[in-house]
């Protein structure tokens, strides 16, 4: 017992400190003057590597080591714990601490020469750090292990208990029905979409309206913010501080009202783990899959939905007077319009998961050195071209659009695919619930976040993603819900 108590105190003591480094990431992300970079991934590479020497650490293995001999395994939550803090530590210990720092400052700096070449267009400006996170990312892999690849190590970091030939053979078994119904519904679309009345929609109203929604769907603004980034993301800092960022286009406030439910869907899974076990595997997400599930679930099932903007239409009017002559069902259909577009977060249900299948296809070459650095924006075009039809007009709007290579987060994109799959899977679950379905058909949506929080939130990490989706759902995550809601808004 005593043994166990001082491996959970640990954990949780080094969580804070986790915490501290997410605070000043947020930070570069958000505030940080554009002269403070060099100094800022200093502080990060001090903090990771702190937190990784205490996860090593000899006091941290025996106590482990003695937590684990003592379990006889009469709590669940107890035993879960246990199993997780193995299974981080027998990842860590096989990564120097060297490495470690060495991730964090290159993924510091990385994002800052990300922004500016995003900026500017200039993937030349880019090219060198990119080399040097792929080149971090194998000899992690490298160290960690892998069955087939070496995308197989670093899927396990975001997408615990599966592989990349899992993921591979899911997305070519529903990638004939994706581009079907992708080209299908674009097509359907062409026929003319109601174009949205013109701004300005200012950013004060849309950041009202966007609150105000996120606060009816459960989001606590008493442990939570938004924010204005270049790229939107939701982190939790630590109990009752859960930060969302956005972005606002004055010409069209849907974009940044889509990415705030996006978000919120994020925040509010993270709102809604247990907090009495901050800090622990019980009180921590299980993987990006299920959070991406959330955030797909808030979005689109819920936020595209009729229900949702017959009740919430007349507030939007409120907000934007322009849209007051536009009708309801005329927002529908501009809402529901299918367009290939080169940009993934402005991309439209129908069509998102091809932005996922170019890059998981780029980022198996790349790790596999099979697609050198220099090649990337003729590969990442040509892929695009066979995906879509026609070549993003430059590379901010190809490859460098999105942060994550940036950040050294190779193998987190499928997550999102997974993520749409497991959405479509919870929804319809949850909406066989009398309760749920009344709510949402009447846009109440407080049922359907009490069931998410007892069938996902509350577990946290204690179960693997596919048994925590079998036992939500009663069957295994598959793909026969998604594709059956895309064929059902869009065709």
């Amino acid at each position: 017992m005593a043994s166990r108590m001082m491996l959970f105190e640990m954990a949780r003591v080094q969580h804070t400190l986790s915490s501290i480094g997410a605070v000043l990431g947020w930070d570069q992300e958000t505030y940080l003057s554009p002269s403070g970079g060099a100094h800022r991934a200093e502080q990060l590479t001090w903090i990771s590597a702190r937190v990784h020497e205490m996860g090593v650490s000899d006091e941290w293995r025996s106590a482990l080591e003695q937590a684990e001999a003592s379990d006889k395994g009469e709590d669940f939550k107890t035993t879960a714990n246990l199993r997780e803090l193995r299974r981080a530590y027998d990842r860590a210990t096989r990564l120097p601490v060297e490495l470690v720092a060495r991730a964090s400052k290159a993924a510091s700096l990385g994002q800052q020469a990300w922004a500016k070449a995003r900026q500017t267009s200039d993937f030349n400006h880019f090219a060198p750090h990119l080399r040097e996170l792929l080149d971090i990312a194998r000899e992690k892999a490298d160290r960690w292990g892998y069955q087939d690849e070496p995308y197989d190590a670093l899927l396990e970091h975001y997408e615990r208990a599966t592989n990349t030939a899992a993921v591979a053979a899911l997305f070519e078994a529903i990638k004939p029905e994706l581009c079907r119904v992708s080209a299908a519904a674009v097509e359907r679309s062409a026929t003319g979409r109601p174009v949205l009345p013109p701004g300005p929609y200012p950013e004060a109203a849309q950041q009202q309206f966007n609150a105000r929604i996120a606060a009816s769907l459960g989001f606590d603004f008493t442990s939570g913010r938004i924010d204005t980034t270049t790229h939107p993301f939701c982190i939790n800092l630590g109990p009752g501080d859960v930060r969302m960022t956005t972005r606002y286009d004055e010409a069209d406030f849907t974009s940044s009202f889509f990415c705030v439910l996006h978000e919120a869907g994020h925040g509010l899974y993270e709102q809604g783990l247990p907090v009495e076990d901050f800090g622990l595997p019980a009180g921590t997400s299980v993987s990006l899959g299920i959070h991406e599930s959330q955030s797909r679930l808030w979005e689109n099932h819920v936020g595209r939905s009729a229900a949702f903007w017959e009740h919430w239409y007349p507030e939007a009017c409120a907000c934007f007077p322009q849209l007051e002559d536009f009708p309801l069902e005329d927002f529908l259909a501009f809402i529901h319009h299918a367009e290939f577009s080169p940009i993934r977060v402005e991309a439209d249900e129908a069509t998102y998961d091809l932005h996922i299948l170019l890059r998981f296809d780029l980022e198996r070459r790349m790790l596999r050195g099979e697609l050198a650095v220099e090649d990337v924006p003729a590969a990442w075009n040509e892929l695009f071209r066979e995906l879509f039809g026609f070549l993003p007009p430059d590379d901010r709007r190809g490859c460098l659009q999105d942060i994550h290579w940036s950040k050294g987060g190779f193998g987190y994109f499928p997550t999102y695919s997974l993520g749409n799959l497991n959405a479509a899977q919870l929804y319809q679950a949850a909406t066989q619930d009398t309760d749920v379905a009344a709510g949402c058909a009447k846009a109440n949506f407080g049922p359907l976040l009490r069931w998410m929080r007892r069938h996902i939130h509350a577990h946290g990490a204690t179960l693997d993603p596919a048994e925590l989706m079998q036992r939500a759902t009663g069957s295994p995550q598959n793909a026969d819900a998604y594709l059956a809601h895309l064929s059902s808004r869009y065709l």
